[in-house]
């Protein structure tokens, strides 16, 4: 039985024709793909110069891709009607730029569709261009086009932004030309849990320069609004956010400083190794099969680590790989507790006590407390600004290295920057609202 809520299926309403001006008026189905035959719904037939009234001359055949249907790429051939004015001469043809720009081989729907399926759904241009029927060239060029105009240009994307991150991001893996490039990224959501971190700007290479550059070129009422900004232990980006931002305060991550005092340890239990046997580790030497467990925090440890711990510091000869395990114990604690104020006295007093009291001997912890005591200010600065962590940067970046794979690579840099915009700029919500 028919039901009321049912209507006469319409192919025009279905595809979203309408939207565009145009109706369609036959189908054919072939094996790769449908190819709907559509007219535009205005006349046009008013001459754009004197205001007469044109005499039709016939068709042209215009043909686009559109969003996929059914399973399968759809293809509309638009009829549009050329005229002749009948009082000025002049000759014109209907208007379809309600169903795409000039020129142009995918519609304005294609468009969103395909925008919307390489931001929301992260599906790759491969993948798009396919599910249009086009080649890549072709489907590449315009999404990224529409993605410029549509989310990077917007200049609203900057407002707002009152905590930053930088971080460098290796964007291809060869043995010539620059890999690295800038990574600056908004971490203000994440400060006010508000939504995930999003990927600002990217720009090529890596140094000091570089971010004192884009810092420099960013309007001053912007950059007069930015709080804070969390790096690693670079010192090019402290120099450059000390010399454009003299009102920010820059964060060193807590995960860098703790690998500073994990790199310290490796390079203490290496030089151990070799001083005692003459050699690299090896599978059967303990310094090597202990090496990841003693990068275990101590509260995570099960009872069969412990007793391998308690073995390898059992021995005087490990009584330094002891001593720098006991200095990373110490910072993985401090950064671990919830009491900010007690966690932030602990760290100053182990920066403190690296500078002042360590033996000679231990080369690598004294090398480690230079450089902590050079960014004192910094590690200590995380405890007073809570939730600003660099963390969200390395998330980006891993994100990146995911689009990286997906698209099997990049060689263009300006396609590699646009791509990763719209992968990680935070342009979800916008484009939602958009479409």
């Amino acid at each position: 039985m028919f039901h009321v809520t049912f209507g006469v299926p319409n192919l025009t309403t279905f595809c979203r024709l309408d939207e565009p001006g145009l109706v369609a008026v036959s189908q054919r189905l072939r094996p790769d793909r449908a190819v709907l035959e559509c007219r535009v719904t205005d006349a046009d037939d008013e001459c754009r110069s004197c205001g007469g009234l044109g005499r039709r001359l016939g068709t042209d055949s215009r043909t686009l891709a559109h969003e996929p249907f059914g399973g399968r790429p759809t293809t509309l051939q638009v009829r549009v009607r050329r005229y002749r004015c009948t009082l000025c001469g002049r000759f014109w043809s209907q208007d379809t730029s309600a169903a795409a720009e000039p020129r142009a081989k995918v519609s304005r729907g294609g468009l969103a569709w395909a925008l919307r399926a390489l931001v929301i759904d992260h599906l790759s241009v491969a993948r798009i261009a396919a599910g249009l029927g086009v080649a890549w060239n072709t489907a590449n060029d315009a999404v990224l086009t529409e993605g410029h105009r549509r989310l990077i240009n917007d200049p609203a994307r900057f407002d707002g932004v009152a905590v930053l991150g930088v971080d460098e991001h290796v964007w291809r893996h060869t043995r010539f030309g620059d890999k690295y490039v800038t990574v600056i990224i908004d971490l203000t959501p994440v400060r006010d849990k508000t939504g995930p971190a999003r990927l600002l700007d990217m720009v090529p290479s890596r140094s000091k320069q570089v971010f004192k550059t884009w810092l420099a070129e960013r309007p001053p009422p912007w950059a007069d609004e930015i709080e804070v900004v969390a790096m690693d232990g670079f010192t090019g980006f402290k120099t450059a956010t000390t010399e454009e931002l003299p009102q920010a305060v820059a964060v060193m991550d807590p995960f860098h400083v703790v690998r500073l005092a994990g790199e310290a340890l490796d390079q203490c239990r290496r030089r151990t190794q070799q001083q005692l046997h003459g050699h690299r580790g090896r599978a059967d030497d303990p310094l090597y099969t202990s090496r990841r467990t003693l990068h275990t925090g101590a509260g995570l440890l099960t009872d069969h680590q412990w007793v391998r711990i308690e073995r390898l510091f059992d021995t005087d000869e490990h009584v330094e790989i002891e001593a720098t395990w006991a200095i990373y114990q110490r910072m993985i604690t401090a950064y671990r507790d919830t009491d900010r104020a007690a966690a932030r006295q602990d760290l100053a007093a182990l920066i403190e006590s690296l500078r002042t009291v360590v033996p000679t001997a231990l080369v690598e912890l004294r090398r480690l407390g230079r450089t902590l005591n050079t960014r004192a200010h910094d590690i200590l600065a995380y405890f007073d600004r809570p939730g600003t962590s660099n963390g969200p940067t390395e998330a980006i970046n891993g994100r990146l290295e995911h689009l990286r794979g997906s698209a099997l690579g990049f060689r263009n840099l300006s396609n590699y920057i646009a791509r990763a915009l719209l992968e990680a700029g935070g342009f979800r919500p916008l484009l939602h609202a958009q479409l």
